[in-house]
């Protein structure tokens, strides 16, 4: 398919160039056909050579048309008609004015479109056929006419056509150059973007996971030391909450780790809905009766919105069970088919009441998760000032 599409863009650029080259031929043909049959000296020529002549004239001007790989070929032709006019005029009468244009115009594609050394053969047939009128012809010619001939009629156009060519190379080396900038910037900025992203994780590993994971030791041995000590199970089981969620957290870290240092995560590596019951599991042990009520039928989420949705059940329960009332929350999930909607509710408590003027950064969580899918959320208390009720919906895109 690329190199369809490659020939295809090429085939568009050539078009366009075919079509000037075939009008420029067209004008070439008429002026140098025009010059030639109304010119002074073309009455001297014999009958027998006038129409052939003009008829090679015609030839070789409208091969300016041909492909560009054939401007030296084209640049001889030119020279050949020109000598050849010259020759077949009487040796006293002054030559007519033959393919001049065509002599111009193809001085200027061999020095536009050829090589350094075919390009130069090309002006030389090209010089030679313009001094063959004051060289060959025995009529009266200035002697500035051996220098100014060639000079005008085809090394000033060669010249020009050169320039050409080395403007449009120079112009090509700029533009290769700035995408090699480009380039160059993009992979610098990734691999300042990687070095910053493993400079994260190290910070992290050093300075978190170290202390998660004290925290964790700690709390399997207190655990332990608690349960065999009499008369103290709440102190066991809370233990046993703290020692879950810093193994969790751990695990949590560790992903985000392998993220940050680039590496592929797991199939398992989020926790998504279907990790809900374990979620509430850990939330019981600490205290909070938790309930999930799922309404519709559940359609498959993509990975990314079901991680989502777990983090923002996971930070409603959390709030819920910081600032709730009596332990308890309620949990739906409704499934509709172009949305999902997350509601928990539960009673309010007595530092609750104070949220108004709290940073709500849990709030400001789950809000900033909702608002990645172009989700919303609402939240607040129940007319009643009894029950808050926090609610997320994320809208649904087929898979």
């Amino acid at each position: 398919m690329p190199d369809r599409e490659g020939r295809d863009g090429l085939r568009d650029v050539n078009l366009p160039l075919t079509r000037q080259a075939i009008v420029i031929a067209a004008v070439t043909l008429v002026v140098d056909a025009l010059t030639f049959t109304h010119s002074t000296g073309s009455s001297a020529f014999p009958a027998g050579w006038r129409w052939p002549m003009l008829a090679a004239i015609i030839v070789v001007d409208a091969s300016l048309a041909s492909a560009p790989r054939l401007s030296g070929v084209v640049a001889v032709a030119q020279a050949a008609v020109r000598v050849a006019g010259t020759l077949s005029c009487p040796e006293t009468a002054l030559p007519p004015s033959l393919n001049s244009a065509g002599m111009l115009i193809s001085a200027y594609r061999a020095g536009a479109w050829l090589d350094r050394w075919p390009a130069v053969v090309s002006l030389l047939f090209l010089v030679a056929g313009t001094l063959a009128s004051p060289i060959l012809s025995e009529a009266d010619f200035a002697p500035e006419l051996l220098l100014l001939a060639p000079t005008a009629s085809a090394l000033l156009p060669w010249l020009v056509g050169r320039y050409t060519t080395a403007r449009r190379a120079y112009i090509a080396e700029l533009e290769q150059r700035s995408e090699r900038e480009k380039a160059e910037a993009r992979q610098a900025l990734a691999a300042a973007i990687a070095e910053e992203r493993t400079g994260i994780a190290r910070d992290l590993h050093d300075v978190i996971s170290h202390h998660v994971s004290a925290i964790g030791v700690h709390a399997g041995v207190a655990r332990l030391r608690a349960a065999a000590a009499p008369g103290a199970p709440d102190l066991a089981d809370s233990l046993t909450a703290v020692e879950t969620s810093s193994r969790a957290a751990m695990l949590d870290l560790r992903r985000l780790l392998d993220v940050l240092h680039g590496h592929s995560p797991g199939e398992d590596s989020q926790p998504g809905l279907d990790n809900l019951p374990e979620l509430l599991d850990s939330l019981r042990t600490v205290g909070l009766r938790a309930r999930v009520t799922v309404h519709g039928a559940p359609s498959p989420l993509p990975e990314s919105l079901d991680i989502a949705v777990y983090r923002v059940v996971q930070e409603m329960l959390t709030n819920a069970l910081r600032h709730g009332a009596d332990g308890a929350a309620e949990v739906e999930l409704r499934h509709a088919p172009s949305s999902l909607t997350v509601t928990t509710s539960n009673l309010l408590g007595t530092r609750a009441r104070a949220w108004p003027d709290s940073p709500h950064r849990g709030l400001q969580g789950i809000r900033s998760r909702a608002a990645v899918f172009s989700g919303s959320t609402s939240y607040g208390p129940a007319p009643d000032g009894k029950t808050w009720t926090t609610t997320a919906t994320f809208p649904m895109s087929p898979l």
